[in-house]
């Protein structure tokens, strides 16, 4: 199976930290983001396709064509089209069922596990949480399918109330491709995930199934890494 990290972003919220590594390359704990993805990927997954833009070649050198047994292809997304725009690069080298991980965010390999159990719906990863921020709002049906996900805007970032957020950890597969591009908003020159995902899954009549989790690790801004940090030196006491 392969595993799509999507990691061409600088990061603009993470200011000078990015200056000159890409947000993926910041490091928690010692670590680098992007390492804890490839950690979290279980044994069934043995190719990651890393879309890569922003200071690419930063992770190139570090990372190599292998981790562990796991081999490494390389996709440059030249223009920032969006998340969609980004895995739409690696169709030509994507086949059958795929995860798709975010390049900053911190995964639990158990909740990969989970994501990537054969069925015949597409996979989202979920968290509830008391306080959305920036977090894409989750919409569920009357049978507990994703409707809808409702990506935060700017000005978001205070929002208080609760609800179930995207952790935008997915398992899709190349139907997908038949589906046209979705910009994130009207008028918008980048194509968003969330929104094309949803519009595919209506004409495709595939269900999108939410799987959810408590150990999901989101990554915005500064503070964030952090709080990751404690968060992970808790789990290991």
């Amino acid at each position: 199976m392969q595993a799509v990290i999507l990691a061409a972003g600088r990061g603009t919220r993470m200011d000078e930290l990015t200056t000159a590594v890409p947000k993926p390359m910041l490091e928690v704990a010692g670590k680098p983001l992007l390492e804890y993805k490839l950690e979290a990927l279980p044994d069934q997954v043995d190719e990651v396709v890393l879309i890569v833009g922003y200071l690419g070649n930063v992770i190139r050198q570090h990372f190599g064509s292998l981790y562990g047994k796991k081999r490494i292809s390389y996709v440059e997304q030249e223009r920032m089209d969006g998340t969609a725009g980004a895995l739409w690069h690696a169709q030509s080298i994507l086949h059958d069922r795929f995860l798709i991980m975010m390049g900053d965010d911190i995964y639990a390999k158990e909740d990969v596990e989970h994501c990537i159990t054969e069925s015949d719906s597409w996979k989202l990863l979920v968290q509830e949480l008391p306080k959305m921020h920036r977090a894409g709002s989750v919409q569920l049906d009357v049978d507990g399918f994703i409707t809808g996900i409702i990506e935060s805007k700017e000005e978001d970032a205070a929002r208080t109330e609760s609800g179930i957020a995207s952790t935008n950890l997915y398992v899709l597969d190349t139907r997908l491709f038949s589906a046209p591009l979705v910009p994130k908003h009207e008028g918008s020159l980048e194509y968003g995930l969330p929104q094309t995902v949803v519009a595919a899954t209506k004409k495709l009549g595939i269900p999108l199934e939410p799987i959810f989790t408590k150990k999901w690790i989101q990554i915005t801004d500064p503070k964030d890494l952090v709080a990751a940090a404690e968060v992970l030196g808790k789990l290991k006491e």
